[in-house]
């Protein structure tokens, strides 16, 4: 992923300090000063640093809705 891909949905994978892993989830809405910001679904902007993201793709803009267990 690249500064070109703002406005795209995609996953991010950051390092915590304590050596734990976390993802995040949202559209790209800005990257700058080595800082990402990302809009999660609820609205929430997270804002990351760069150099903390160990790998990222990019995803489908509208997630697949899930199949009910109804047996229709």
């Amino acid at each position: 992923m690249t500064p070109d891909d703002l406005g795209r949905r995609a996953t991010l994978r950051l390092r915590l300090p304590d050596g734990r892993f976390r993802d995040i989830v949202g559209v790209l809405e800005w990257w700058r000063d080595g800082m990402i910001g990302v809009r999660r679904r609820d609205g929430e902007l997270a804002e990351v640093a760069a150099a903390d993201v160990v790998a990222g793709r990019l995803v489908p803009q509208h997630p697949p809705k899930r199949r009910g267990s109804g047996g229709r």
